[in-house]
Order: structure tokens, then sequence, then C-alpha cells
């Protein structure tokens, strides 16, 4: 008797990702040369929802994306990887089509290297703004001229601000991020805030990926509480830093390159479902990470 001839890989069954693929979600990021960043993949298989496609022989993933809540009005696809191996065969479009039905009515976004965006163009997804990435060295620089604001006062976050960040985030992303915001404090290697008068007026989060630390999310009144935030940060670390900055925030990219990070991959923030992602993005500098919106 003949045995059966295997399913096409495209036609191989969707499932949902469990932190026990943790691993196999890494491999899949290294596999793509990125960092293997177990402890962000972590933090988005447990506040998210993971979809894959297991290798036919059970092990490993021919692909992966996680995709991130936020109750009926919004969620965000992040991390759609496809092994090398199994590139240009459909799968990275079978794996969005399966994320796209199980969302139904629910509008998605995702920031979108240049090489996904046409996929998803096809799919239906509108460009909607970019965030442009730099990485580097942080130096503080010399002279008052290059100081934060001395007006603005930043210190380490406490327990209790938890809530004050909530209500901070809720009118700046338009969405409850509870979930996500809750989890900063285990997640981050530092967590900073921006306070006036007992008032907090922004936040920001210094997390490991690879050699380097990120920068996010980055929540801020104005540019200058956004640049004392970063530079409270970098001065915790000797790490290169990393950050996905919103392009319309051209000042505080300039300030960024000033400060010795590098221009990088550029990235577009596309919607499905929805005109613009909801919320204020004159406070909205930076994401968490590109997989959570």
């Amino acid at each position: 008797m003949h045995s059966p001839s295997p399913l096409p890989l495209v036609d191989l069954p969707v499932r949902r990702l469990t932190r026990g693929d943790l691993v196999s979600c890494a491999d899949l990021s290294e596999d793509r040369g990125w960092p293997r960043d177990e402890h962000r993949w972590g933090l988005l298989l447990s506040a998210g929802t993971g979809y894959g496609i297991a290798e036919p022989d059970g092990r490993g993933l021919v692909a992966a994306c996680v995709v991130m809540p936020y109750g009926p009005r919004l969620a965000t696809v992040g991390m759609l990887l496809v092994a090398g191996r199994h590139a240009r065969q459909g799968i990275a479009r079978r794996l969005m089509r399966h994320v796209m039905e199980e969302a139904g009515p629910t509008p998605l976004a995702l920031y979108a290297t240049p090489e996904g965006q046409p996929l998803y163009e096809k799919l239906g997804f509108a460009h909607v703004g970019g965030a442009q990435r730099v990485l580097g060295r942080f130096r503080a620089g010399d002279g008052a001229a290059a100081a934060p604001d001395p007006a603005v006062a930043t210190r380490p976050a406490a327990a209790d601000d938890l809530q004050a960040m909530v209500r901070l985030d809720l009118p700046v992303f338009g969405i409850d991020r509870t979930h996500l915001i809750a989890r900063l404090p285990a997640f981050s290697d530092r967590l900073q805030v921006a306070e006036e008068n007992g008032e907090l007026t922004g936040y920001a989060a210094l997390w490991p990926s690879g050699e380097a630390h990120v920068v996010g999310p980055l929540v801020a009144r104005d540019t200058a509480t956004a640049k004392a935030l970063v530079t409270a940060l970098a001065a915790t670390t000797d790490r290169p830093l990393r950050t996905d900055v919103d392009a319309r925030h051209e000042e505080l990219l300039g300030w960024l390159v000033e400060r010795g990070l590098e221009p990088g991959s550029r990235t577009s923030v596309m919607t499905y479902g929805i005109d613009d992602l909801p919320g204020d993005a004159s406070r909205r500098f930076a994401p968490l990470t590109i997989a959570t919106g």
C-alpha cells in the first residue's frame, strides 16, 4: 500500500500557539535573521493569541504570528514569520487569511516591512502611517543645550503608578491596554515615568532584545517629555538603544540621531476595517514593539 501523499505546506492546518511553542518561535526568529527574543515571545504568547503552522514532522514551525487583542475596536498582528526554507509558497497569505477570519468584524492593524507590504495591500490593508527604527549608542552630550529640559522630572515607576499609567495611556491609544501595561514591570529592565505636580505626563519602558535595549512604549505629553524619558533610560544601560519612532515625530527622530542613533529600517502602519489608528498620535511616540501596534 502506498502511504498518503503529504499535504502541501500551504494546506497544513493553522493551530493556536502556547508558551510551549516559545522555543520554536524563537528558532523561527533566528532563522529569519532576527534576535531570538524569547523574552518578547514570552510576553506576546501570554498577553496575545499566537497562531502557527507546524512542520509536517512536528519538529518546529513553518510559520507563526501573534494577534494582540484590544477588545472589539482593534486587534494588532505582529511577528508574522515564515521559515526561510518555506518562503514564497503562499504560507504567509494562508496564515493571514486565517487570522482575518478569526478576527471577524474586529478591525486589524499591523506594522509592515517593505517586503511584506504588497501582501497586506492585496489582502485589503491600507497604509495610514509609518515608523522609523533608530539604533546605536546613545550619547548624552555636553553642555546645557544637550541636557533634557530641567522642567521635566522623571523617576523610576512604582507599583502604585500602574493605574495612573493606564489612565494616561487610554486616550493616547484610544483602546484599553491594561493587559499589556500590567505586564510591563516584570517584562522591563527599567520603567520610567514623567511627573508634574503629582500627575503623570509620560512613561517609557526599557527591555532587552539581543545585544540591544529597546525603548518602548514611549508615551509623553510632548517631545521634551519624550526626550527626558529616553535620556533617563539610556543612563541605566551600556547596551545600544533601539526604538521605532512614529515617523510624524520628526523632532524626536532628529534629536535621537544627534545623540548617536542611526536610522535603520522603516515600517508602514497599515489598517484593515478602520480608517486610522484610534487615539492621539501626538502623544504616541513609540510602541512597546511593532508586534503589538
